[in-house]
């Protein structure tokens, strides 16, 4: 399903208000709280220079004017674009990512604006259709995939606080999504159908997630899983995430810890 057309476009969804990090996040935004004395947006922005993205398309909310402030320090690098969520407080990331499209007329890569990974994972993205998995560890939570032989995704489950625990209890291996995705032309047209589906119900406080196992289980779109070291990456959501996550060895120029495609797995 993947076009062959190289990406060079990114979204990163940043309008959240980072509750979970308060009081960090009060007056900063989520993006913008530094991890081992670098904000996490500027490593992925060094991250997305590093595979030639040159298109950035940025979903906005709270802190609004700091972060667009901070990109705009990095016009002489990327053709930035930025869109706008006043509704960050009650919705999710399926409404921020439905706001973008109509930016998105070319082959990209989705990220959260949360994420500490090696500088060289997003090689692994330059190909469409692929998202970002982990072998889960005690603090990861929410949504898992199990995957086929062939190292397609091919079942989600959209657990809460406890997956960790449906984990243990499963007959088939279950992995932790990252939360990195490149996507085709086809699936994104095949994504915002069924996400015009979910938000004409009013569904604007869903996760993406819900459309993309919808439409995995449907199969009408596919995933090739891409296998991140479970303690080469971090999402941060808490202090605690925020203090685990200075250990990383990528913070520590480590090159050699990237990912793997999964036809591996």
């Amino acid at each position: 399903m993947s076009d062959h057309q190289s990406i060079d476009t990114a979204v990163i969804l940043a309008a959240g208000s980072g509750r979970r990090l308060r009081p960090l996040t009060l007056d900063t935004p989520k993006c913008l709280t530094s991890v081992a004395g670098q904000p996490i947006l500027k490593r992925l922005l060094a991250s997305l220079k590093s595979q030639n993205i040159t298109k950035l398309v940025v979903v906005v909310g709270c802190h609004s004017d700091q972060v667009t402030a901070f990109l705009n320090a990095y016009s002489d690098q990327f053709d930035i674009t930025f869109v706008s969520n006043p509704d960050y407080r009650t919705t999710n990331n399926i409404y921020s990512l439905w706001l973008a499209r109509p930016q998105l007329t070319r082959p990209f890569i989705l990220l959260e604006c949360d994420l500490v990974f090696p500088s060289n994972v997003l090689s692994e993205f330059t190909v469409a259709d692929r998202m970002a998995i982990s072998e889960p560890l005690a603090w990861m939570n929410g949504t898992m995939v199990s995957v086929a032989n062939a190292g397609e995704v091919d079942s989600f489950y959209m657990y809460g606080p406890d997956a960790l625990d449906h984990v243990l209890d499963s007959k088939v291996p279950l992995y932790k999504t990252v939360n990195i995705y490149s996507l085709s032309m086809d699936t994104w047209a095949k994504v915002q159908i069924r996400m015009a589906e979910l938000i004409s119900q009013g569904r604007l406080d869903e996760y993406y997630e819900v459309v993309f196992s919808e439409l995995v289980a449907e199969k009408q779109i596919s995933f090739d899983g891409v296998l991140l070291e479970s303690d080469s990456w971090y999402e941060i959501d808490t202090i605690e995430d925020l203090q685990s996550a200075t250990q990383l060895s990528c913070l520590k120029e480590d090159t050699s810890r990237s990912a793997t495609y999964c036809s591996a797995v």
